[in-house]
């Protein structure tokens, strides 16, 4: 099978590559792209080395070897060698804090009509009610009630 990409390192990413493999230090991950790069570059003394053989040389599978070469010939070096940069986005919940505040408000309130107490459900469907959420389990209304003081199960 013809190789998609074709890898052709300079002289700096060459030698870049040798130092980090040669040092022996940092994440065996990234010595392990680099090596396959090193292996794959078309331009270097001897040739390049078919995707199979790098795989097997390297113990890493096929894919492996492709996606590391797409990598580099589509993001660059430092993509290619360091990987995709951890995106450490925060999840954001729910219920917000005008909805926590809206929920803190009905807990202080007497409850509807017919019942004894409010319940996690009839909070949800307040907060779906008044527009604040456009679904809200009952879990995620007990986690917004147990981060407040006005918890009444306290």
């Amino acid at each position: 099978m013809a190789k998609k990409y074709r890898i052709h390192l300079s002289n700096e990413e060459r030698e870049q590559l040798q130092r980090m493999i040669a040092s022996g230090k940092g994440a065996a991950s990234k010595r392990l792209r680099a090596q396959i790069l090193l292996a794959a570059d078309a331009s270097r003394p001897g040739g390049e080395l078919r995707d199979e053989d790098i795989s097997q040389v390297l113990g890493v599978s096929v894919p492996t070897v492709e996606r590391t070469g797409c990598a580099l010939c589509e993001h660059g070096l430092e993509i290619a060698v360091n990987g995709w940069p951890a995106h450490r986005k925060v999840p954001q919940g729910k219920i917000d804090g005008w909805g926590e505040a809206h929920l803190v408000a009905a807990v202080c309130r007497p409850p509807p009509a017919g019942a004894s107490h409010w319940t996690l459900r009839m909070l949800g469907d307040h907060l779906v009610g008044l527009g604040l959420v456009e679904s809200v389990s009952t879990n995620t209304v007990g986690r917004a009630l147990k981060k407040t003081t006005s918890n009444p199960g306290k």
